[in-house]
């Protein structure tokens, strides 16, 4: 996760950032919102490859 992106790859966070920014439909709209903007921009992505977080050891409940 990044931001508010769930996302399988660092593409796919790329391809969903463009899409926030670009104010994609895919992301659909709150009614009623007041504030200094319409949408809030994306940070921009670190300078550094996006991994996927490991998921941790399962634990055995019998030990």
């Amino acid at each position: 996760m990044w931001w508010n992106f769930v996302a399988r790859s660092h593409d796919e966070i790329v391809a969903y950032r463009d899409a926030w920014q670009n104010e994609s439909d895919r992301f659909g709209s709150v009614e009623g919102y007041v504030g200094d903007v319409a949408r809030l921009p994306a940070p921009s992505l670190p300078n550094a490859q996006i991994r996927p977080r490991r998921n941790p050891p399962t634990v055995d409940p019998n030990c």
